[in-house]
């Protein structure tokens, strides 16, 4: 019995004692004790999880620690490869920090996706939020999210923590993008995967205009490794180097030499009941290197949610791209642009991705293709 119970003493002060071990190698002053942690915890007191009106704090492991029991023991035995990075000095320069800190990140954002975001759901539920209670950016954006199914790391990566550098991240995306591209369709639809030259004939000669990403182009024919396309839009009256991609909408789809103009064909016009402003509907048949087509616009789209998801919420949650209209949205991304890791090139596919999908522009597949009289 004497056995027994000393062994059900050293059972419980072991147990105790893991517990307290575990614990206390959760708290705040704990996980910012590290040299190496100066940088994120000042990050973290910057934050609104660190001081609010409301006077509450979320704590380190309120957000990186699960509380299911399985996944608390499984984070905390592979917390053994921080304790290595700090001994082995993995990150005790600024430089290290922030060459790694994009993939440490990565990280993070991916173990939350997975999880559905649940040490951010510990705290916060869409069932206990007074939504018509929320600033209107948040009252117009989680009643999207609840739809679609999001997760609080969708929308909210920069919420602790200063975004880290996402060039290298976005350009992986692209890289992607452009694999995927150069398919071989005979029939169909195509669309350009970047900004690039075209021609009027499919031998090498001087560019006719400039093609945009995600422009629709229906396929005509294909000879000496090029496709011939037509690409349909509508241009200004008078104003002959555009084609945008809506009448009235400032969605660029090419920019046209002054000499290519005489090509383009005339389909239909409308005069704009506002404004006064006549638009004609219009075709260019064009040839293009077949590298850098692909047969799903939803690739491009996806490419550029990521691209906005990762660099657009360092300083707010994603705002839904039907909160503004076509034309208002291309004033709000030039004025966030600079405090993103966005390229010029990458900028352009964002901004189109959220023209196309603006308060004032219908389902893709509501559009009209083809003008049927004149409305002028």
């Amino acid at each position: 019995m004497l056995l027994v119970l000393s062994g059900i003493v050293i059972i419980l002060l072991v147990v105790a004692g893991g517990v307290t071990v575990l614990h206390k190698t959760s708290d705040t002053a704990f996980c910012v004790s590290c040299h190496s942690m100066e940088r994120p915890l000042a990050e973290y007191q910057g934050s609104v999880h660190y001081q609010n009106h409301a006077g509450i704090r979320a704590s380190c492991a309120n957000c990186h620690i699960p509380s299911q029991p399985v996944d608390y023991l499984l984070t905390k035995i592979a917390a053994v490869k921080d304790v290595y990075g700090e001994v082995t000095g993995t990150l005790d320069t600024e430089e290290k920090y922030n060459a790694k800190k994009l993939a440490m990140a990565e990280s993070v954002w991916k173990t939350m996706k997975a999880s559905d975001s649940a040490t951010c759901r510990s705290c916060h539920s869409f069932e206990a939020m007074d939504i018509l209670a929320q600033q209107p950016d948040a009252r117009k954006a989680h009643p999207v999210a609840i739809r679609s199914g999001e997760t609080c790391i969708d929308c909210h990566r920069g919420v602790a923590h200063i975004l880290p550098d996402m060039r290298a991240s976005n350009a992986s995306g692209a890289s992607q993008l452009i694999a995927a591209a150069g398919v071989s369709v005979d029939n169909g639809m195509l669309y350009s995967v970047q900004t690039q030259p075209f021609a009027l004939q499919p031998v090498a000669g001087m560019p006719a205009g400039t093609l945009f990403p995600a422009a629709p182009l229906t396929v005509l024919r294909r000879d000496q490794g090029k496709v011939e396309a037509r690409l349909s839009g509508w241009q200004q009256q008078d104003v002959p180097t555009l084609i945008y991609a809506a009448p009235g909408k400032r969605i660029i789809s090419a920019v046209i030499e002054e000499d290519t103009s005489s090509h383009i064909n005339i389909l239909a016009s409308r005069t704009d009941a506002q404004t006064g402003t006549v638009w004609q509907q219009v075709s260019l048949d064009i040839w293009l290197p077949p590298g850098a087509l692909i047969d799903d616009q939803q690739k491009i789209w996806q490419y550029a949610s990521g691209l906005m998801s990762a660099n657009c919420t360092g300083c707010h949650g994603l705002t839904p791209s039907n909160h503004f209209t076509a034309n208002q949205w291309i004033g709000v991304m030039k004025g966030m642009a600079a405090r993103t890791s966005l390229d010029k090139e990458q900028l352009r596919v964002v901004t189109l991705y959220v023209q196309n999908h603006a308060s004032d522009m219908p389902p893709p597949d509501l559009l009209p293709s083809k003008g049927t009289e004149d409305e002028k």
